[in-house]
């Protein structure tokens, strides 16, 4: 996942493809150029953790009724101005605006470990990591998930799906669901938040093709992303995949740098109208 000339390297894992001068941070903020090699930042590094319904993820089609430890580390790929978890997906190493993050340091072992206790305490069937997005601390994520497999625990994944054809790939084997933000459904959306679309519609398809479950979560944005139009290419789109795979409508609330209003109950009513015309499973978030 990096190229090195000298001390200088190219970090492959997503579409960014960061070069970085040694000693120089990626624009996730998880991953450096030490030496001519890239390095995980956050590899092991927690600030989250929870033991959440599977549905808060959300995946209404896996496991239903289960709870999943739900980790989450710091960094992103991309630069949504309207984040619910700005404070650790915006953060480095040394934090966030002049504030530390508090971090737990835990090993893979340590995490699955952590994960069958629970599943013999709580009914707990793996790790979902989430919060932030996990494909930055891809090292640890695969790790852990190669270990979760060994001994029966499923890995979840939350992503932005902001991730290079080999590396997920290589990963996928590993995983057993995936929620996916399809954050809108033109690249002008992806532009306004520094992200490449045709990126996350193929890790949707890869992961749908490889037997991983799949559903997606889309942030009704209005005036940004809130059009039948698009909603209707949307699911015309995720129908060639599987009219079954789940869509998930989201209710977008003022945070961070964005102020428009809330996103209309109606409106999100209107748009599962328009796409459940071509897909079977179309459920609201946030509301």
């Amino acid at each position: 996942m990096s190229e090195q000339s000298g001390t200088k390297a190219v970090c492959w894992l997503c579409p960014h493809r960061c070069h970085l001068a040694d000693g120089q941070t990626g624009f996730c903020r998880a991953r450096q150029n030490k030496g001519g090699i890239i390095r995980s930042l956050n590899y092991g590094l927690l600030t989250s953790a929870a033991l959440d319904p599977i549905e808060k993820k959300p995946l209404y089609h896996f496991h239903p009724g289960s709870h999943i430890l739900s980790l989450g580390s710091f960094g992103c790929n991309l630069r949504c101005p309207f984040c619910q978890n700005y404070t650790i997906s915006q953060a480095g190493f040394d934090g966030f605006a002049g504030q530390r993050l508090p971090l737990d340091r835990v090993t893979p072992k340590e995490i699955v470990a952590a994960a069958q206790r629970l599943e013999e305490t709580s009914g707990n069937i793996g790790v979902a990591f989430t919060y932030n997005e996990p494909l930055v601390g891809y090292e640890f994520v695969y790790d852990t998930a190669r270990l979760l497999k060994e001994v029966g625990l499923a890995t979840v994944l939350v992503t932005n799906g902001q991730i290079e054809k080999d590396s997920w790939l290589h990963l996928l084997p590993y995983i057993d669901a995936v929620n996916i933000d399809l954050k809108g459904f033109t690249q002008s959306f992806y532009d306004w938040i520094g992200g490449d679309l045709k990126t996350t519609k193929a890790a949707i398809e890869m992961a749908a093709e490889d037997g991983v479950h799949v559903e997606v979560t889309t942030l009704v944005i209005p005036g940004k992303n809130d059009s039948a139009a698009e909603m209707a290419a949307e699911a015309e789109w995720l129908a060639n995949i599987s009219a079954e795979l789940p869509l998930h409508l989201s209710r977008y609330f003022p945070r961070y740098q964005v102020d428009i209003p809330m996103t209309p109950v109606e409106t999100l009513q209107n748009l599962r109208h328009v796409a459940e015309a071509r897909l079977r499973f179309v459920h609201f978030g946030n509301i």
